[in-house]
């Protein structure tokens, strides 16, 4: 948070900048690739070896039973295989705002890793120990795993920004994602581990960003305004958001949570119930749910599924196409790095109208390009040329902005329940698509990608109507505009503040105005 100083000549306020310093940069990276990386690394993880772990499914099988497996059992069982990792990760979102508000950002993070270290391990003996139930099981665990570190990473790293970066450092857990998925593709490749001989190790390598994360994210601070406002510790706050800002002159910081706590006491510590219901929260919680199921519901799974069959008939040799789905994979990781650079200039707003709006015109010109693929000679090649349009669309906005926008909307009391909402609509939403898309392909054919077009242009339309623009402002100027949305207007009395414990330098006098500014004068 860009911290507000007096001049000392003029008497008025001079912003400073917060700035990327060694602490803040190490506790993004450290969380993000503790975390983050694991969610995108299993997502892609089993696509590679598939047949091999089916023929061991069948092996072990046959060992237990005595019986040849049956085609259908083998397609539930992997089916389970893959669907039980966003079932998990939907199990992991209920769990984000009771830890997070008992055990802290941090706290929760650090215990998240035993969700990943014992399924890496039991899921690379599992040759070993002659058992694919392991697999399964070790899946809905590590989704639990996904669906905590989806929710507290953005929450824990949107808290300690200034506001100034809050946008580019929102981005880095979905960049990481993006990392890991692109790495389990290039450790998939046959001659690497995505063979009958290498898959066990695949699958167990998902523990050792969890284990470097349990060894250094101790050493880093928790959560300034968790300590503040949740435990009451603000000297402890205070000496976060020194390391954090690399300045000794944090009280204006401080002094703007305490507002932020001030004027939200009237909601109280909600519970999702509470927050569904609480109509001062009404459209930021609508907004939430638009962008998260628009997120996973605009078809980018299926394009990633139906990916190598594109390649495939554009004349791509089979043994080619795992090197074109990690070319792919690389366009997702640029274009979200560009997102990074680009987020906190040309705004949260613009990232998902130009994201969403690119995803509806691939979708719909991939679905021309899909029919007519068997009579134009050149068609195969526009197919993959959307693909990758689709991608990158997809990259700068709908995958990265949500988190931002989810931890600038909701303030200290009511961040945890949204997440909560937010991650379980996000994972019920992937589990969805994943449960459904082979019945939609089976269906309709080509013409499925029309009904994600459709879902990309109404998440467009909501946002361009209803999300405003958060880049550069405040928890509480956000909730100001959000409460005129809400038909409220959000005053604190300045006179209340006067009972916090003196601040050094003395406090000011602060007076919320319905305008979107927050009027600060002198006493």
């Amino acid at each position: 948070m860009a911290q507000e100083t007096e001049h000392e000549d003029s008497g008025e306020p001079v912003e400073r900048k917060g700035k990327l310093t060694s602490t803040l940069l190490l506790v993004t990276l450290v969380s993000t690739i503790g975390s983050s990386f694991q969610y995108g690394y299993n997502v892609a993880s089993v696509n590679s070896p598939a047949p091999f772990m089916q023929s061991f499914y069948n092996e072990t099988y046959r060992e237990h039973y005595g019986t040849q497996m049956t085609a259908n059992l083998e397609t539930i069982l992997w089916s389970l295989t893959v669907s039980l990792y966003p079932l998990g990760g939907f199990f992991g979102s209920l769990l984000v705002g009771p830890m997070v508000n008992n055990i802290g950002r941090k706290g929760t993070l650090l215990v998240n890793n035993i969700f990943s270290i014992v399924p890496a391990i039991l899921m690379g003996t599992s040759v070993l120990s002659r058992s694919f139930e392991v697999i399964i099981a070790s899946r809905l665990v590590i989704g639990i795993c996904a669906g905590l570190s989806s929710n507290v990473v953005p929450m824990y790293l949107g808290e300690m920004s200034p506001k100034n970066l809050r946008g580019a450092i929102g981005v880095m857990p979905q960049l990481l994602i993006t990392i890991g998925i692109l790495m389990a593709q290039i450790f998939g490749i046959r001659m690497i581990l995505g063979n009958e001989d290498g898959w066990p190790i695949l699958l167990a390598l998902t523990g050792i960003p969890a284990v470097i994360q349990l060894m250094t994210l101790p050493f880093f601070p928790e959560s300034p305004r968790y300590t503040l406002l949740q435990k009451g510790k603000e000297e402890k706050a205070k000496k976060a958001l020194q390391r954090l800002r690399g300045w000794d002159d944090v009280d204006g910081e401080i002094k703007e949570m305490y507002q932020e706590d001030q004027s939200e006491k009237a909601e109280g510590r909600l519970s999702v119930r509470n927050l569904c219901t609480f109509r001062p929260l009404r459209w930021q919680l609508i907004c939430i749910i638009v962008m998260n199921m628009g997120q996973q519901l605009s078809g980018i799974n299926a394009v990633y599924y139906y990916a190598d069959t594109i390649y495939a008939q554009a004349g791509v040799p089979d043994e080619t196409v795992q090197y074109v789905t990690v070319a792919t994979g690389s366009v997702n990781v640029v274009m979200t790095l560009a997102a990074i650079f680009i987020v906190d200039s040309w705004g949260r707003r613009l990232l998902l109208l130009l994201g969403f709006g690119t995803c509806c015109t691939a979708c719909v010109v991939l679905t021309i390009a899909l029919v007519y693929q068997s009579t134009v000679q050149w068609m195969p090649y526009l197919s993959i040329a959307c693909v990758i349009i689709y991608v990158i669309g997809h990259a700068i906005g709908p995958s990265p902005i949500p988190y931002v926008i989810t931890t600038e909307m909701f303030r200290q009391a009511s961040r945890p329940a949204a997440f909560m909402v937010a991650g379980s609509v996000h994972w019920l939403s992937n589990f969805t698509v994943g449960l459904i898309f082979e019945f939609l392909r089976k269906g309709l054919g080509s013409y499925c990608f029309i009904l994600f077009a459709a879902i990309c242009l109404a998440t467009f339309l909501f946002i361009f109507f209803v999300v405003p623009e958060t880049k550069g402002k405040t928890f509480l100027e956000i909730s100001q505009i959000m409460a005129k949305k809400n038909g409220l207007d959000e005053k604190t009395d300045s006179k209340e503040f006067l009972d916090f414990q003196d601040l050094n330098p003395p406090m000011k006098d602060v007076t919320m105005e319905k305008s979107d500014n927050v009027k600060i004068t002198p006493l």
